[in-house]
């Protein structure tokens, strides 16, 4: 059984998913890491803010947890951010679509923001490290930001607190900035 928690960070498999626990942490933010597979329905309603962490490899069911984690962020009106992954199963789970990559992304790059948003604005360092992107949003997305190699970087969930990032976040300090950033929405919707 979780305890009663501010901030759940799902870890998907990422390599990274330990960057993000560590900057957690050492900013004082009270979160539970739970791998997916050890993650169930009922633990959701114990937390009032979710990071969904990249992955290595596909799996149904981290697909279907993570997908039944975004209904229920939405629903509850919880504040959610997707990262790489995180963000492709958030298109995925209200009507976008993902596609392959002609060449890997890896390394450093620069997001241009192109629409306000409580995250971050203007240019950003960041670091990418995906096969896959966001192709199509569907019409409950918005488009935040961009780069030259990918055109949904930076998304957000209607009008909501619900977001994903294509990039990893974790690895810069531009990113680390959004996820501070993120964190202190929680404030203002714990229960």
């Amino acid at each position: 059984m979780l305890n009663i928690c501010v901030l759940l960070l799902v870890d998907n498999g990422s390599v990274f998913t330990g960057n993000i626990a560590e900057f957690l942490a050492l900013k004082k933010i009270k979160f539970q890491l739970v791998p997916f597979d050890r993650l169930y329905e009922d633990d959701f309603a114990k937390f009032n803010s979710f990071i969904l962490s990249g992955r290595r490899t596909n799996n149904q069911q981290m697909n279907a947890i993570n997908s039944k984690l975004i209904n229920h962020s939405i629903y509850e009106k919880k504040p959610l951010l997707g990262i790489c992954y995180g963000a492709e199963i958030l298109a995925l789970t209200v009507g976008g679509t993902i596609r392959k990559m002609n060449a890997v992304q890896k390394g450093p790059g620069t997001i241009k923001t192109i629409r306000e948003n409580p995250l971050c604005s203007g240019m950003i360092n960041v670091y990418q490290s995906h096969s896959y992107e966001i192709s199509q949003l569907g019409k409950h997305l918005v488009h935040l930001g961009e780069s030259a190699n990918c055109r949904y970087e930076l998304i957000q969930y209607k009008d909501s607190e619900i977001f994903g990032t294509q990039f990893h976040p974790e690895m810069t300090d531009d990113g680390l900035k959004i996820i501070e950033n993120f964190a202190s929405l929680i404030s203002f919707n714990t229960k």
